[in-house]
């Protein structure tokens, strides 16, 4: 029998792993923050945007003003406000503010949600565009992948519930401080007059204070025409498919239908296009998405009852927002 030797026999101990306590969660630390880089690039193109908001906000300060539709020449003509009356872009402000507002509560609702979800995103990014409504809305980056379904639908479904949360009481009191003027339900042959589309939420609320009126004859104040642009981006976003917010949120309820939906949506767009031009942009945009790759879920768990209960909120949302013709006179 060979000699024992102590120091050949000393092992570790077992470990009983039973008694170590459960990991809560599987992610990895997430940075306090974006860096200042990017503070500085949100900030900057938020103040562009404004310019541009001011403009456009300027437009419908005037026609409303003068109980005149909007314009596509006046809106241009707004432009050489900036180096010959600055001053004069201060009446856009009600529009620029309400609208910015609206667009911002949306993309915190997200960033927020990422924070809570430990998911790095980037800050709010505006889009400063000189078009009629001045912006081209907001977006935020997310730099690490969306690990559970819970996380898929809150990360999706937050910054519509909370944009609108914000458009609502706007589109209250530009029904409230309405003109009626029955003249700008018709093109104008004389102006680029536009005609701006009828969501169901705003005829519900002008048969509740305006009964009798066709809703087609309101003249929203500026206030409340940046809550229709807040219904337009909210509608849009909320489409079933790709990457929109209404994409993630059916992704987070069937993986597979989503997957149905993000064909047949831009598919269904394209005739719409015939009445409004930019429906053929967004399909395109939504059919390119089918070639990003998307990263997979890790934990599938099913959406608890309140989040259900959420998604048939933003479903609700979508039906009393969505437009087939938004603008019409482009």
């Amino acid at each position: 029998m060979p000699p024992s030797d102590s120091a050949l026999n000393t092992f570790p101990s077992p470990v009983d792993w039973t008694s170590l306590p459960p990991r809560v969660a599987f992610y990895e630390p997430v940075l306090p923050r974006p860096s200042r880089k990017s503070l500085i690039l949100a900030i900057a193109l938020f103040l562009l945007t404004l310019c541009t908001c001011l403009a456009a906000g300027t437009q419908f300060a005037v026609a409303y003003a003068n109980n005149q539709a909007a314009s596509l020449d006046e809106f241009l003509r707004v432009f050489t406000l900036f180096y010959k009356n600055p001053a004069g872009l201060l009446v856009g402000l009600p529009f620029a503010a309400t609208l910015l507002t609206i667009l911002l509560a949306h993309e915190l609702g997200h960033y927020f949600a990422c924070r809570h979800h430990h998911i790095r995103s980037t800050y709010p990014f505006f889009i400063p565009i000189p078009n009629l409504i001045g912006t081209f809305g907001a977006f935020i980056l997310m730099r690490s992948p969306i690990r559970t379904t819970r996380a898929l639908f809150d990360v999706g479904a937050s910054g519509p519930l909370v944009g609108i949360a914000f458009a609502i009481p706007s589109l209250f009191y530009g029904v409230l401080h309405s003109h009626v003027v029955p003249a700008i339900a018709l093109p104008d042959p004389n102006k680029d007059s536009l005609i701006f589309g009828i969501p169901l939420l705003l005829r519900l609320l002008d048969a509740l204070f305006h009964p009798g009126v066709n809703p087609h004859f309101l003249l929203l104040p500026p206030v409340g025409r940046a809550a229709w642009v807040g219904l337009f981006v909210t509608s849009m976003n909320l489409l079933p498919a790709a990457q929109l917010d209404g994409g993630h949120i059916l992704r987070s309820i069937q993986p597979r239908l989503h997957r149905i939906t993000s064909i047949l949506v831009p598919l269904a767009l394209v005739p719409l296009g015939r009445v409004w031009f930019v429906w053929y942009i967004w399909a395109g945009l939504l059919l390119a998405q089918q070639f990003l790759r998307v990263g997979p879920v890790y934990d599938p768990v099913p959406l608890d009852p309140p989040r259900r209960f959420a998604a048939f909120v933003t479903l609700v949302v979508f039906l009393v927002c969505f437009m087939p013709v938004p603008i019409s006179g482009l």
